[in-house]
C-alpha cells in the first residue's frame, strides 16, 4: 500500500498536481497583505481585510452569487483596482454582457483592459450544442490569455451561462488552467452563479445577504447627494487553506462591504 501511494504521489508531482491533491492543507496563511507580488487587492477595504489583502496571484479564485447579488459591482471594482495599480487586466466575457459605461463609472481604466467577447446564448431553444461550443471557445480564449502572461488580473465571467453547459465541462479543464498560472503574477477570478473550480490555495467569495438576523436578501442600494451612491453587499469568504470554516463579513454597523458609484456620476 505504501509503495502504491508513493508511486501515485510521484506521478502527481511529475504532472504538478501534488500541491492540489496530496499536500496537507495549512490552516493559516503567511502571505503579507502588503505584498503586491503575492496578492491582488480588490479595492474594497472590508473584503480585502478578510481575504488577507486580496485575491492570491497564481491561483484560481471565484466570485459567485445569484443575479442581483452585487457580483457585477464587485467584479468591476476588482478590475478598477487592478488598473489603478497600473496593471493590465483581461476579461473573457462569455455572454458578451460586459457594460463599458458601468465599468467606466466604477473607475476602470479601459485603456488597460483587454475585453474578449463571447456569444453564449441564454435561451438556445433546440440548439443546445451552440452553448457548449461557445463556452468551450470562451475557455480556449481564457487559456490563451493566461498563457500570454503580462496580465495582473484575468476575469472569466460566465455568471449568466446556462448551468448545464458549465456542468458538462470536464473538471480537468480547471486543473489544466490552474497549472497554467501556478507561480505566475496573475490573479485569476472566475465569476459565476455557483462555485466552479477554486484551486486549493484560491478563495471563493460568495455574495448574498448573510447576517445573524436576516435571511438571504439582495444588496441594499445607498442614495446620497448623488442619485446613486453604491451598494451594501454581504459576502462569505471560503478558503481551504486560510480558514477552518466559512467566515461571514460583518462590521459594527452590520454592513459587510460597500461598492461605490463613480464620483462624476
Amino acid at each position: 500500500m505504501a509503495v502504491a501511494r508513493a508511486h501515485l504521489e510521484s506521478l502527481l508531482r511529475a504532472r504538478r498536481l501534488d500541491r492540489t491533491l496530496t499536500t496537507a492543507i495549512a490552516i493559516t496563511d503567511t502571505r503579507d497583505p502588503r505584498d503586491d507580488s503575492a496578492i491582488a487587492a480588490t479595492g474594497i477595504t472590508a473584503l480585502d481585510a478578510y481575504l488577507g489583502g486580496g485575491f492570491p496571484r497564481g491561483q484560481l479564485s471565484e466570485l459567485v452569487g445569484a443575479r442581483s447579488s452585487g457580483r457585477a459591482s464587485v467584479m468591476l471594482q476588482v478590475i478598477a483596482a487592478a488598473t489603478a495599480r497600473g496593471e493590465l487586466a483581461a476579461i473573457v466575457d462569455a455572454l458578451d454582457m460586459f457594460d463599458v459605461e458601468s465599468a467606466n463609472a466604477a473607475g476602470v481604466d479601459l485603456d488597460r483592459v483587454l475585453w474578449i467577447r463571447g456569444h453564449v446564448v441564454t435561451n438556445p431553444g433546440m440548439c443546445r450544442d451552440l452553448n457548449q461550443r461557445a463556452l468551450e471557445q470562451a475557455i480556449r480564449a481564457f487559456a490563451l490569455v493566461l498563457q500570454a502572461g503580462n496580465f495582473g488580473l484575468v476575469v472569466f465571467d460566465a455568471a449568466e451561462a446556462p448551468v448545464e453547459a458549465l456542468r458538462r465541462l470536464p473538471f480537468t479543464t480547471w486543473l489544466r488552467l490552474q497549472r497554467m498560472i501556478e507561480g505566475s503574477p496573475t490573479a485569476c477570478v472566475l465569476v459565476g452563479t455557483d462555485a466552479m473550480a477554486r484551486s486549493s490555495a484560491g478563495l471563493t467569495v460568495r455574495l448574498g445577504g448573510w447576517s445573524a438576523t436576516a435571511s438571504a436578501e439582495r444588496p441594499r442600494a445607498r442614495f446620497g447627494p448623488r442619485l446613486f451612491d453604491g451598494l451594501d453587499v454581504a459576502a462569505r469568504v471560503i478558503s481551504a487553506r486560510r480558514m477552518p470554516r466559512d467566515r461571514e463579513l460583518v462590521d459594527d454597523g452590520g454592513v459587510p462591504l460597500r461598492t461605490r458609484a463613480n464620483a462624476d456620476v
